[in-house]
């Protein structure tokens, strides 16, 4: 199965129940007036856009139509869809080696799968990777993102449970500097309940990557659970005040009907979307791409 397909058929949820509803209004619009514009908000913000998102769109749609006198919903549509790729289409800077990812998000967002994803598709472009279990707080933490370095085979550092996540940084960062490792990802504890506390452990992280690896490209990748929706877009904006997020992986999308969860966060945080999950298998965590998206959503 191809790319596109893979990912059309992940979102069919958020499509067949709520952005299939956009090509039934569409067909049955027979001129474009107040009433098509207040069902077609209803459609964005049910399927979890946002309303500051929805409002935007809205906004842009009518002026669009407006200025080109567009009569039939069809030429509508195309124009929603563009509207909508532009909202997400944030501009994101190109890959640097060596670089040092490091993964935030909530406990159960999926953040160590996606880590262990992550370091089998690095793996697959030739990248030499190794995982540094910082997550000491919780239990089996370490003993999950193992299971995920067997799978990939790849390097792990790891201390004892409650150990200093920061000493496990500088330990995983003098194993990578020896094997000469293109990329550490580290997995991070998701105590957002403690905000204080996580910030200044995450500063400590930095201060200690900043010093050890001075050079090295540095990413902040925030790990969402799509299915949890505009709780997401919350904790969204409480990392990205706490750790400096600098993209995003939005997983679980293949559960949820509400995808629309991804324009919300896109638009709420001005921060690219860099992968979208849509299934359980490696393959499934999948480079992000505005137009692709629209195009399997809608």
């Amino acid at each position: 199965m191809g790319l596109f397909a893979k990912l059309r058929e992940g979102l069919t949820k958020t499509r067949d129940s709520l952005m299939g509803r956009v090509d039934t209004l569409v067909k049955e619009t027979r001129k474009i007036d107040e009433d098509f514009y207040e069902e077609l908000e209803d459609i964005l913000l049910m399927s979890d856009c946002g309303m500051k998102a929805t409002t935007a769109i809205m906004d842009e749609l009518r002026r669009r139509v407006s200025e080109n006198k567009v009569k039939d919903a069809d030429t509508a549509k195309q124009m929603l869809k563009d509207i909508m790729i532009e909202q997400m289409d944030i501009p994101r800077p190109p890959l640097r080696w060596p670089m040092v990812m490091l993964v935030v998000g909530v406990n159960g967002a999926g953040k160590t799968t996606t880590i262990g994803k992550l370091a089998l598709r690095f793996q697959n472009i030739g990248r030499r990777i190794i995982l540094c279990a910082a997550d000491t707080f919780r239990a089996a933490a370490a003993d999950q993102l193992t299971v995920w370095a067997e799978r990939a085979r790849v390097p792990i550092v790891k201390h004892a449970e409650g150990a200093d996540p920061a000493a496990v940084v500088y330990d995983g960062i003098q194993s990578a500097k020896a094997r000469d490792s293109d990329v550490i990802i580290i997995d991070t504890a998701g105590r957002l309940h403690n905000k204080v506390n996580l910030m200044n452990e995450l500063n400590k992280i930095r201060r200690i990557v900043d010093r050890e690896l001075p050079d090295a490209s540095k990413e902040v990748l925030l790990v969402l659970d799509g299915t949890t929706g505009q709780n997401g877009l919350i904790q969204a904006k409480q990392f990205k005040e706490i750790a400096g997020v600098t993209s995003i992986a939005l997983t679980k999308l293949d559960g949820t009907a509400k995808g629309g969860i991804v324009i919300a966060v896109a638009d709420a945080l001005q921060i690219p979307v860099k992968f979208v999950g849509v299934g359980e298998q490696a393959e499934d965590l999948m480079p992000f791409e505005a137009q692709a998206f629209v195009e399997a959503l809608i």
